[in-house]
């Protein structure tokens, strides 16, 4: 057995008890004792046992010899008695929180649930107390002024701890997929059909259940009150970020959602994925992410258009990292998500809840950044009478970046033009890039790529239409992106090269090239950490090539 594996065995009893049973009901060898995974792993035969923070493993288990991959979860669980138990010392633990100091962080909240618990119940013999003296041990709390302890074992204790700050703090019985690295989405429909879309894996179910009807609509309860949108039988849906900024949606009532209530979680990521990491995936290639360097550099507005989960915020979180580090960001949005690294960032929520009169929507967001002067607005989603707000904005000379939900740029011009967005088609022009990106499936696998980036010229009556020009296009058949635009592009050459005062605008092409290399550079060395790729991209900025840890 693997040396790491044993350990994490003799640290969680539960993980050894799990991998016996599989191995005895399956006929199967000993699971494979992995910590990270790669696009790389061969999915003919998976059986993986993946450590995501102790006590909780995830077990992948499946593949072409052996039927559709499944994800499974191992995390303590309790029995009959350890559930009356566990009743009991959660109900005592919430009376006599009600007595203590608001907890000011997640750190105090979980010293404080550790120090109820101990005041609770006392370890050592009597872990065996059974389920009618529990029973009375609850009403006489209630009657007598000086309680006695509730008897467990050590290993009781250490999975009642869990459970509690599992469903306290935690996520209660998804908290293994929400571990998971690898975790982008996670999709539930009544009680048992929970899936996920996994990095390497693509759509998996799990085998996690919330127990029965009455479980799941007290969980959804729970995470609609965490962001602050509770819903209910009157207010079926809700959408919005959890703490960790993780976004939800929430529909609720077998009214509204037939099958059973139902949400769609989209896992937040501290660290935003890096330009070079999307190279590497195959999204975009180096000279398209050096176009929109130059782009950004140069304060060009760009909308990120494409379908659902087609990867639009990631991409554009990633290319923020092209924006002058000492430009002054706002951003407005109904939920965060926008992460951009410059210090100067002024980060607007809109506020949905409450009193009409007191209610911000993204349209008031938007003209409440106009008047602060800054060098760039990012709108995290347009789809209203705001789209009108940011065109006014370019307009006077502030760029725009946001997400739009449409599949081509024609698609995106007539829903700008119509409402409820109406801006006018003559305006158009005032936005430079879009880049449509989508998610493809292609020889058998889900990929997200970048169909295109096109620049819009304008409005021409002659036409009876908006002009484009698509500078870079993908390929299906070799999965290469094409540049189209070398020597052929309006805004590198008309905006860009005409701003920098360039005699011979061809020579702006160069500038591109050598972004490119410097990407590509980074590629090669294996440099594609977020907060790596940017710190070469600031001194970039600050000392030129100079200011690079290697030539290019």
């Amino acid at each position: 057995m693997d040396p790491e594996f044993e350990k994490a065995i003799q640290r969680n009893p539960h993980l050894g008890e799990y991998v016996k049973k599989f191995m005895q009901d399956n006929g199967e060898d000993e699971p494979t004792f992995m910590v990270s995974l790669s696009k790389e792993i061969n999915k003919d035969k998976v059986n993986i046992i993946l450590p995501v923070g102790d006590p909780v493993f995830i077990h992948l288990y499946g593949g072409d010899e052996l039927g559709e991959i499944r994800y499974y979860g191992v995390e303590p669980s309790l029995n009959d008695l350890e559930t009356k138990k566990y009743d009991a010392v959660l109900s005592i633990i919430l009376e006599r929180s009600a007595t203590e100091p608001v907890p000011e962080s997640e750190s105090d909240l979980k010293d404080l649930i550790t120090k109820l618990l101990n005041e609770t119940v006392e370890i050592g013999a009597g872990g065996d107390l059974d389920t009618e003296v529990i029973g009375k041990f609850n009403i006489l709390q209630k009657l007598m002024p000086v309680q006695k302890k509730i008897p467990m074992t050590q290993k009781e204790y250490n999975k009642i701890l869990y459970h509690i700050e599992r469903n306290i703090i935690g996520s209660g019985p998804i908290e293994p997929v929400i571990r998971d690295p690898y975790l982008e989405d996670i999709n539930s429909i009544g009680v048992d059909n929970v899936f996920i879309v996994h990095k390497i894996f693509d759509t998996v179910k799990t085998d996690l259940t919330f127990g029965d009807e009455q479980g799941l609509d007290n969980w959804l309860r729970s995470m609609s009150e965490r962001i602050g949108r509770p819903v209910s039988d009157a207010r079926p849906i809700a959408d919005g970020a959890l703490p960790d900024g993780s976004r939800i949606n929430i529909i609720y009532s077998i009214d509204v959602s037939r099958r059973g209530s139902s949400f769609t979680m989209r896992k937040f990521s501290e660290v935003p994925v890096s330009i070079i990491q999307l190279i590497n995936w195959g999204a975009m290639n180096a000279e398209m992410a050096a176009y929109m360097w130059m782009c950004l550099e140069n304060g060009m507005s760009i909308f990120f258009s494409g379908e659902t989960a087609s990867g639009k915020t990631t991409m554009l979180n990633a290319c923020l990292a092209f924006v002058n580090p000492m430009a002054k960001v706002f951003s407005a949005e109904d939920t965060a998500e926008v992460q951009p690294p410059q210090p100067v960032w002024q980060q607007l929520i809109t506020r949905e809840d409450g009193p009409l009169e007191s209610r911000v929507d993204t349209f008031a967001l938007l003209k409440a950044a106009l008047r602060s002067r800054p060098n760039y607005i990012i709108v995290g989603e347009i789809r209203g009478a705001e789209g009108n707000v940011a065109f006014q904005g370019m307009q006077t000379g502030h760029p725009v970046l946001a997400t739009f939900h449409a599949s081509a740029v024609s698609k995106m011009i007539q829903r700008l033009t119509a409402d409820p967005i109406n801006v006018p088609v003559t305006f158009i022009d005032n936005l430079n890039i879009a880049m449509i990106l989508s998610a493809v499936y292609r020889k058998g696998k889900f990929l997200r790529r970048a169909l295109a980036i096109e620049e819009i010229e304008g409005y021409y009556e002659e036409i009876g239409g908006v002009a484009t020009r698509a500078v870079f296009q993908w390929e299906p058949d070799t999965d290469r992106h094409k540049f189209r635009g070398l020597n052929n592009s309006y805004i590198l050459e008309d905006k860009i090269a005409t701003k920098l005062g360039y005699e011979d605008k061809r020579l702006i092409y160069q500038d591109l090239f050598l972004r490119a290399r410097i990407l590509e550079e980074m590629r090669s060395r294996g440099i594609d950490d977020y907060y790596d790729v940017l710190e070469i991209i600031v001194n970039f900025y600050k000392h030129g090539i100079d200011g690079l840890p290697f030539s290019v």
